[in-house]
């Protein structure tokens, strides 16, 4: 019978520091728990160094886990809980190296649809809007300098898997970066509900068909005025009703949807 790996052994104590922001960057890895996350993490098993499963999960997911092309080892339902940020850990973890590529990549070949975030604060936020832009098509999703950690669990969670279909750019200077992008030809659109074009005008005058890349804030503060300063426009999404504002995820999905539309 193959030994199960306990919350003391060796790989488990290092697997845990990547619950931790500090430790996945000094380490170059995260985490990623559930069917989803892992199964889209072992679609390319070059990002994968190992993946961790309870006796019970490996039994459950034998398709997947029988497949794959990295070392599987079981471990205790203690150890696989110490791995998760849950209230009921699902006992599958893989272990994946950091996707991140540098800014140059976005300048140097500018994706059609792109998003920057400033300052976003909340990391369910920062997965929602991963898994909305990859189901809009985009290319790239830029962290701004400030903003959560994609990798975290939350983040990892919400993406449901988006996180390893799109590239992802962490620590950037968006006050270099975004005039860099404007100079190689892509229109920058800054999302505010105080903005001085409507979404739908942009579309009228055909600014949403070349490469875009739409640059969302702080869920309290919104886009930082130095950075929106930098954008080609500040855009407004026309509400009808009497809601005060749309929530960051949901503004996002507008003006992602709206653009991939256009294109």
């Amino acid at each position: 019978m193959t030994e199960l790996l306990t919350e003391r052994s060796a790989r488990i104590v290092a697997a845990r520091k990547l619950t931790r922001r500090a430790g996945r960057d000094a380490a170059g890895l995260f985490l990623a728990e559930g069917r989803q996350a892992v199964a889209e993490a072992l679609a390319d098993p070059a990002g994968v160094r190992e993946v961790f499963a309870t006796p019970e999960a490996a039994s459950a997911h034998a398709d997947l886990l029988g497949a794959a092309q990295v070392p599987v080892r079981l471990v205790t339902g203690k150890a696989a809980a110490g791995l998760s940020e849950t209230v009921t850990p699902q006992g599958l973890v893989a272990v994946c190296a950091l996707r991140d590529v540098p800014a140059a990549t976005l300048t140097a070949a500018p994706p059609r649809l792109a998003v920057a975030l400033a300052e976003l604060a909340d990391p369910g936020n920062a997965g929602t809007v991963l898994r909305t832009a990859d189901a809009c098509g985009a290319g790239a999703v830029v962290f701004g300098a400030g903003s959560a950690d994609p990798y975290g669990g939350k983040a990892v969670r919400s993406s449901a898997g988006s996180l390893f279909h799109v590239d992802v750019v962490r620590g950037a200077p968006l006050g270099i970066l975004l005039p860099e992008l404007r100079a190689a030809g892509v229109t920058v659109l800054a999302a505010d509900g105080g903005g001085e074009v409507e979404l739908p005008a942009l579309v009228d005058q055909g600014r949403l068909t070349g490469p875009v890349l739409w640059l969302f804030g702080n869920e309290a503060r919104g886009v930082p005025p130095e950075l929106a300063a930098l954008a080609d426009a500040r855009v407004r999404i026309p509400m009808r009703g009497r809601a005060e504002s749309l929530n960051l995820a949901a503004a996002a999905a507008i003006c992602l949807y709206t653009t991939q539309l256009a294109g």
